[in-house]
């Protein structure tokens, strides 16, 4: 494989999202600019749940999200991003091959040792294929890449597994504050406003309750969603929703809708001691 061949180049530019450098640097800076999350943290934190539609669409909701990473410039060096697979079938846990994941904003390296961690887990596989047209770990990149200089990704593909299993791979990849998780997921599909936002409002309770077993019906990533979930619990990361809307509040109409979220889940014990030490 030749280095042109090693990296993923951006398949989503100019359509969810600029793919001129500048507007896009531009845009991104202005969403999280603009950002109101509905919660002011005072600690970053160790997972964000955000939407992956076009930025017309959910680039403010996940804005709200990301601006709760500002402060976290020179401490988080890894990003473990969970994406679901939208256009292939996958069992497992898959990992690209290629050593990097262009945009316009450059090239996203990633984490050299995410492949030989990443043997020793059941179930995860490197395969291209699969990443090679998906947008959900796409579209996070340059929010990532407008806020962090000097970081690496380990981007991995979900479809359906069990929320233990899951959990395990957080406990695998789970690190220190270098190391940041990022669940990629819209929630209601194609419902009306009203349902939408009723659904959307169950499933964010749930998920500040820490409650797996949210379904397929209520997120697009309702595993790696499941085994945060339960990782949150085992280390006692506290949830906090940032941003709960839908397309019909952002730029769609009412008749279908798709439901978006932010949310923050922070581990406060360790944050305090990480402020103490600096």
């Amino acid at each position: 494989m030749n280095m042109q061949q090693a990296i993923r180049p951006a398949a989503f530019a100019g359509r969810l999202y600029p793919a001129d450098p500048e507007l896009l640097r531009t845009q991104t800076i202005e969403l999280l600019t603009s950002a109101v999350p509905a919660e002011e943290l005072t600690v970053l934190p160790k997972a964000l749940v955000v939407p992956h539609a076009g930025y017309l669409y959910s680039g403010t909701v996940a804005a709200n999200g990301y601006a709760s990473l500002y402060g976290a410039h020179h401490t988080i060096k890894r990003v473990v991003l969970l994406g679901s697979a939208h256009r292939a079938s996958i069992k497992g846990f898959v990992l690209p091959a290629w050593q990097g994941f262009s945009t316009p904003l450059g090239v996203v390296p990633v984490a050299a040792e995410a492949t030989q961690l990443l043997r020793q887990f059941p179930d995860a596989t490197i395969d291209n294929h699969p990443h090679a047209q998906e947008h959900s770990v796409e579209v996070q990149l340059p929010f990532l890449q407008t806020l962090f200089d000097d970081f690496s990704i380990i981007p991995l593909l979900i479809n359906s597994e069990s929320a233990e299993h899951v959990a395990d791979l957080f406990e695998l990849l789970w690190g220190g504050p270098e190391t940041l998780f990022v669940i990629s997921s819209d929630l209601s599909h194609f419902l009306s406003y009203d349902d939408s936002r009723a659904l959307d409002r169950t499933t964010v309770h749930q998920m500040l309750d820490l409650r797996p077993g949210l379904s397929s019906h209520q997120a697009c990533n309702a595993s790696a969603l499941n085994g945060l979930l339960i990782a949150s619990a085992r280390h006692a990361l506290a949830p906090y929703l940032l941003d709960l809307r839908n397309s019909g509040d952002t730029a769609g109409d009412r008749g279908r809708v798709v439901g978006y979220a932010s949310l923050a889940f922070v581990d406060f014990a360790a944050g305090c001691a990480q402020l103490v030490r600096h």
